[in-house]
């Protein structure tokens, strides 16, 4: 069964594996913590995780953000995030949702099926009338996962594709 569960202490071994190994960029999903030990995990970036969520600790420019683990049941298969507010950097540039699936994983659906999970989430949370995504030209299989998710190109220049999803709210 496929779910998404927010970064939390109890599934702390299983987020760790999967973040550490996740690139510095993946795709244009920025990973603050590749190959993090476990303790810097746990002690670091675990606890920023969720305090982003909650508001607070956050840098400069930067707004409230759920990180989203995508399960099949007891495994982790990918990451998603929701920005809750856009300031004007998301909103012509990264934009709402961010999402990365396993190397392993990829090409299975999952992409579309956490894309999906994480609008109904993102729905009670993100107040404007339409989500904005991007994803790089190069990778068409992630245009894919948006459109099949409502999504439609609105722009696009010589790296990206800026994609919009409408948001009928809670």
């Amino acid at each position: 069964m496929l779910y998404v569960k927010k970064a939390n202490a109890a599934d702390l071994e299983k987020e760790w594996q999967f973040v550490r190994e996740m690139p510095a960029d993946e795709n244009g999903l920025t990973n603050e913590w590749p190959q993090v030990s476990r303790e810097d995990f746990e002690t670091k970036a675990l606890p920023q995780m969720i305090a982003y969520d909650e508001g607070k600790n956050l840098p400069e420019g930067y707004v409230p953000e759920t990180f989203l683990f995508l399960w099949d049941d007891d495994r982790i298969v990918g990451q998603f995030r929701i920005r809750h507010t856009l300031c004007e950097s998301l909103r012509t540039g990264a934009g709402h949702i961010g999402y990365c699936i396993g190397k392993n994983d990829r090409g299975r659906g999952y992409g579309t099926e956490g894309l999906r999970l994480t609008l109904e989430e993102a729905r009670k949370i993100v107040p404007e009338e339409e989500f904005y995504l991007r994803v790089n030209r190069d990778n068409p299989a992630s245009l894919q996962v948006m459109l099949k998710n409502g999504g439609r190109v609105v722009a696009e220049d010589t790296e990206k594709y800026y994609v919009r999803i409408p948001n009928p709210g809670p």
